[in-house]
């Protein structure tokens, strides 16, 4: 669908934290006022049955809804190599130029300082902000925020009926650090784990002696 005059672009990530499970992001091109009226906001101030409502509207009325899924393979590789805010900075520019005609972008900075982050960002014919917190702020980001959070979650509940339960994912939840300990234990880490995760490495070596 083509990029209607007027729109601006917001871009969000889900899934950034976890050590299980891929991270997906999501970019929404779309009149901010429009976005505001129909009542988007943060994806974590929602209820999973508010999200996929809103989802629903969101893929039906914005002009361009595309996403990214980054596979915890992928993650792995930059972040052994301290790259993981240019590996968002990379598939976020991919995302940018997918939807054709956006002029503006505003962006939820993964950096604690966005001039940094935005200068990963190697575009110029679109005018890029970036902003902490954006998706709190900044309408059509709070969209991009829903999409990649409902599509993260469906992930999520396919890759359970695989590997089974393993909880949220994130090294804070009790049933993830099980799982982890099971998959460690048996020698058998499935892809889904993110092997450079401080977690994942701190079992391993423990593993050893």
């Amino acid at each position: 669908m083509a990029v209607l005059s007027g729109t601006e672009g917001g871009i969000d990530e889900a899934g950034r934290g976890p050590v299980i499970g891929p991270m997906v992001i999501a970019i929404v091109a779309w009149s901010n006022r429009e976005a505001k009226e129909l009542g988007v906001r943060d994806s974590k101030q929602l209820t999973p049955g508010g999200r996929r409502r809103l989802y629903e509207l969101i893929v039906n009325r914005a002009p361009c809804v595309k996403h990214v899924v980054v596979e915890p393979g992928e993650i792995d590789y930059y972040v052994d190599r301290g790259l993981l805010n240019q590996l968002e900075a990379v598939k976020m520019r991919e995302l940018i130029t997918s939807c054709r005609g956006v002029k503006r972008v505003y962006i939820d900075s993964p950096d604690p300082d966005p001039v940094r982050f935005r200068g990963m960002i190697n575009i110029s014919d679109v005018d890029v902000v970036v902003l902490n917190h954006a998706d709190e702020s900044i309408p059509v980001v709070s969209a991009a925020s829903i999409v990649a959070k409902v599509i993260r979650d469906s992930i999520i509940s396919r890759l359970k009926e695989t590997y089974g339960e393993f909880g949220s994912g994130y090294p804070s939840d009790p049933r993830t650090i099980e799982a982890l300990r099971r998959w460690v234990s048996s020698g058998s880490i499935p892809p889904i784990v993110r092997r450079s995760w401080r977690t994942v490495r701190r079992m391993l070596s423990s593993r050893l002696f």
